[in-house]
């Protein structure tokens, strides 16, 4: 069964909410957000504001990833904070107006983040299952295995 998709994000003052909510939309098409701030002309004196939202499926996400042959990395990345039905994970949104997935790993980078959080059952084995490749036939791979990228997103050597 499909996890429960929540995805958010804080739009600062300087930003403008258009292209922030374009950003997501980059990589959830279907993102319904909470709300729709009014754009206003910089400078102005708007408060930072979060819109939350939730995706129907990571279709898109999982197709980008695929495309760019990273499912290993994307299983680490997903499942790094993974625990109780529920895990989460942030995405560039400067990648994702040119409809490319970053994952961001710590800090803020340029052009902000976007929270994801999947919620469900067996989402572990459910993670494991939407980033298969072929080439796990010759390296298995599973959340949390000593192949995992370490928790500052260097890779672990394979092979020696």
């Amino acid at each position: 069964m499909d996890p429960e998709i929540s995805i958010s994000t804080v739009i600062r003052s300087h930003e403008d909410p258009r292209k922030v909510i374009d950003s997501i939309m980059g990589l959830f098409p279907q993102w319904t957000p909470s709300s729709n701030p009014v754009v206003q002309k910089f400078p102005n004196n708007r408060e930072d504001i979060e819109i939350s939202g939730t995706a129907e499926s990571l279709d898109n996400v999982l197709s980008i990833l695929r495309d760019n042959r990273v499912l290993d990395t994307a299983l680490d990345a997903m499942s790094m904070n993974i625990g109780d039905g529920k895990t989460t994970f942030s995405l560039s949104r400067q990648s994702a107006l040119v409809g490319k997935v970053s994952f961001v790993l710590d800090g803020i980078p340029l052009g902000g983040t976007m929270e994801i959080c999947l919620q469900g059952e067996d989402l572990g084995i459910w993670l494991e299952q939407q980033t298969w490749h072929v080439g796990r036939d010759t390296v298995p791979r599973s959340v949390g295995d000593d192949l995992a990228m370490s928790d500052r997103g260097e890779p672990m050597e394979w092979f020696d």
